[in-house]
């Protein structure tokens, strides 16, 4: 028999038989549940890993198609461009460990494990929380900033929990050159340029470099995948190690 999932992760509850040594799950002010240090964390500690099941990217897609696009829920998280971590399916509580902007935590990804750690140290009874940074993609929503808008009430809140934090303006067309001449030379100049993002992007890619710790673009490293027409968005760890 087929096994059938649930199209959003909204509504789901901590395990309270669950303990770790470092921090428990209760009510957040910043939004549903979130992690709370039960003991002072120092520095570098190495809180919990993130768990849930494996999949790929596709899998991900199908089994949140029908997400509605106005829940900013999510428990997918992107381990690289093979693998997403989908924390609501077989997860531990490290999937209600809230965004913010200034965080005390980052995600790291090490041998195609999910961990959070401590950036500082954290004291007992403080929330712990990351930055989801959760990728623009070309086809949001129009109400999309109000979607993921950020409550964490930190002096630095940027006011949402995707990135970049504006919306990119469109860019301008340059005009086409009038003489054939110059059109040739326009073409080799464009074609240069292109080539050489490519080749930067490419080199970046081999040497495994990503954004602190994000919620989804698709082809980047450690995201949270919220939602959008296609199904999710992820999130992104901070480094690989």
């Amino acid at each position: 028999m087929a096994r059938t999932f649930p199209n959003s992760s909204a509504g789901q509850r901590p395990d309270k038989t669950e303990k770790n040594p470092w921090y428990e799950v209760r009510k957040s002010s910043v939004h549903g549940y979130g992690g709370f240090a039960i003991r002072d964390i120092p520095k570098g500690t190495r809180i919990t890993e993130y768990l849930g099941d494996r999949i790929s990217h596709a899998e991900a897609d199908k089994r949140y198609e029908d997400h509605d696009e106005n829940d900013n829920h999510t428990f997918l998280f992107i381990v690289d461009k093979r693998t997403v971590i989908d924390a609501g399916v077989g997860g531990n509580n490290a999937r209600f460990i809230n965004h913010q902007c200034d965080p005390n935590c980052e995600s790291n990804i090490v041998k195609g494990r999910v961990f959070i750690e401590a950036l500082r140290d954290i004291k007992k009874g403080e929330e712990r929380g990351y930055d989801y940074q959760i990728g623009r993609e070309k086809d949001d929503p129009p109400n999309v900033d109000e979607i993921y808008a950020c409550r964490c009430g930190s002096p630095k809140c940027r006011g949402t929990m995707l990135w970049p934090p504006k919306r990119p303006s469109p860019r301008k067309r340059k005009k086409k050159a009038t003489r054939n001449g110059s059109a040739r030379t326009a073409a080799r100049s464009t074609s240069a340029r292109s080539s050489a993002k490519r080749g930067t992007r490419r080199s970046s890619a081999r040497r495994g470099t990503a954004k602190r710790g994000t919620k989804r673009n698709v082809a980047k490293r450690g995201t949270k995948r919220s939602a959008t027409r296609r199904g999710t968005k992820r999130t992104r760890p901070a480094k690989k190690k």
